[in-house]
């Protein structure tokens, strides 16, 4: 057998040990899962209790602590299914379009006469004027307001279609704006719906769209369909509002555009608010949970450049006056301005408890969904389920590993122990690479790593039928390894490529459990051959070199 150089020995070694190192973690998965915890917990909170430390001492911080994360099917968690209503965002877009087609009119109230706003369907604005002869330059006006559709598939259409019935004009979002408009709702709630899963340090969560108005959302770890639902299906729309007046009367007529909201800790308590706000959630950048001058749990937000001028312009303007802060239609607090309150930010205070007031700051931060989302499946993955699927998974790659060693050794003897040994060492690199890589290991993914375990030692039965060929040709061992090993070396590439592209292929195409068997099986061929090749080569250049024999036999 040819010398191999040092370094290329000190690489494929040092390989194998850092592997080995990287996998070691998963045997004591529980307690490196609380260091871990633990030391995020401190880092985001900026001090380290004396639990959390206790936590933290559980695993050295010189050692490496990276897990493979466990899918849906293994930790248990929640499935949901929800359906986004994006008609919604249709009469939202309708009932702001209202103010700007008044306008519009207003300046042609000497040929239109009054204007009016009809009741219509949602997602319709219906807007009767009071002298039909100037209809036509109404129509025009109201043309004016369209815009071009922001699409590909839309390029050269407008956003309104504007029609006449009667005396009435007829206004909605035209075809191609429909389509533009939900893909950017459901866009958005996908990010939204993200933001707040991982806000609340989840693992791998799955959240893809299905169809045209569907989004799946598969959650590892988490208690519930019910909790998950109440962190990602709270609308938390946010506004800062002037306050007209403080009622007990539920029935009281707010007036024109003003609204009628309860206050939300003050049982009986209403406020009539302007309907218009002065900044609104979209110009919150930050929200954190505090504690407020009294050591209640409170909330502290901050506005972006936009919400920091309005906010105080308002504020310096309306000395005296209350603001009510609105979250989802009830009135959280509604202070009275004491002072010009410049730099954009400020404290929601509340009845809050801990929990509530961080709920509350991770919402504000995550935004608020553009439409109400309807639940069409919720289902809850206990982890018992995943329990049983780890020791099935388990037990099936410890017995497929028995029966190919048993197999390896029986046919090739001595190379057969060598092969095995590799195959351990296939496995220890597979989850060393999961675990720095962060993947996610699924029940899928368990049937990958047990399939690699059956292609792990094709290549080294490929190799030990070349060496057996070699040795009938009377080759010396050396020489018969060393060819044995160069002639398997094109099978088993192109073998594994040809595998490797199917695993692609599944990756790009598949989601959730698929990828994760798609991830396992690419990363078991890189390392079977890898140690097919590499490793094999390398142990029995050490056991060649200590025992120095004449014959071998394969």
């Amino acid at each position: 057998m040819p010398h191999t150089p040092l370094w290329k020995r000190i690489l494929i070694w040092g390989v194998v040990l850092i592997g080995i190192a990287f996998a070691a973690p998963n045997l004591f998965y529980g307690r490196v899962e609380q260091h871990n915890d633990a030391r995020d917990a401190a880092e985001k909170a900026g001090f380290t209790t004396a639990e959390q430390q206790a936590q933290i001492d559980l695993w050295p911080d010189w050692l490496p602590s990276g897990l493979v994360n466990l899918g849906l099917d293994l930790r248990g968690g929640a499935h949901l299914l929800a359906e986004v209503q994006v008609q919604d965002v249709y009469k939202t877009r309708m009932d702001s379009l209202w103010p700007e087609v008044r306008d519009s009119l207003r300046t042609l109230r000497d040929q239109v006469g009054a204007v009016r706003r009809q009741p219509s369907p949602d997602g319709t604005l219906k807007v009767a004027i009071e002298n039909p002869a100037g209809l036509e330059a109404a129509v025009q006006a109201v043309k004016a307001l369209a815009s071009p559709v922001v699409s590909l598939t839309g390029a050269g259409q407008n956003d309104l279609e504007v029609t006449v019935e009667g005396n009435d004009i007829v206004i909605q979002l035209s075809e191609a704006e429909k389509v533009a408009t939900d893909n950017r709702t459901m866009a958005q709630s996908l990010e939204i719906i993200r933001r707040r899963v991982d806000e609340a340090g989840t693992r791998e969560p799955t959240i893809l769209r299905q169809g045209t108005d569907r989004i799946l959302i598969e959650v590892p770890g988490i208690g519930s369909a019910a909790e998950l639902k109440e962190l990602i299906g709270t609308t938390a729309k946010l506004t800062f509002n002037p306050v007209v007046r403080r009622t007990s009367n539920q029935s009281e007529d707010p007036g024109p555009r003003n609204r009628l909201l309860p206050a939300m800790n003050e049982q009986g308590v209403y406020y009539v608010i302007e309907d218009a706000p002065v900044v609104s959630g979209d110009d919150l950048i930050d929200s954190q949970p505090t504690f407020d001058q009294n050591s209640r749990p409170a909330v502290s937000f901050r506005f972006n450049t936009t919400g920091a001028r309005a906010f105080g312009d308002y504020t310096a303007q309306n000395i005296g006056a209350p603001f009510a802060i609105v979250l989802d239609n009830e009135v959280i607090s509604a202070p009275t301005i004491q002072s010009h309150i410049p730099g954009g930010s400020g404290q929601i205070t509340g009845n809050f408890t801990v929990d509530e007031a961080n709920q509350l700051a991770v919402l504000l931060r995550a935004g608020a969904l553009p439409a109400k989302m309807n639940f069409l499946e919720e289902r809850t993955i206990g982890p018992e389920l995943g329990a049983d699927s780890i020791a099935a998974g388990s037990k099936a790659a410890v017995i497929a590993m028995i029966a190919v060693s048993v197999f390896m050794i029986a046919a090739y003897g001595l190379f057969g122990v060598f092969a095995t040994t590799a195959l351990a060492i296939n496995m220890a690199l597979i989850f060393g690479v999961l675990s720095a890589i962060g993947g996610t290991l699924t029940l899928p993914g368990i049937a990958g790593i047990v399939l690699t375990i059956g292609m792990a030692v094709d290549a080294n039965v490929l190799v030990y039928e070349r060496i057996r060929e070699e040795l009938r040709q009377a080759k010396s061992p050396m020489r018969a390894i060393e060819l044995g090993y160069e002639r398997a070396f094109s099978a088993i590439f192109d073998a594994n490529v040809t595998t490797l592209i199917t695993a692609g292929v599944l990756f790009f195409i598949g989601a959730g459990p698929v990828r994760g068997f798609a991830v396992t099986l690419a990363v078991g061929i890189f390392t079977s051959v890898f140690t097919a090749l590499y490793v094999t080569r390398a142990i029995m250049e050490i056991w060649m070199r200590w025992r120095q024999p004449k014959t071998i036999v394969v």
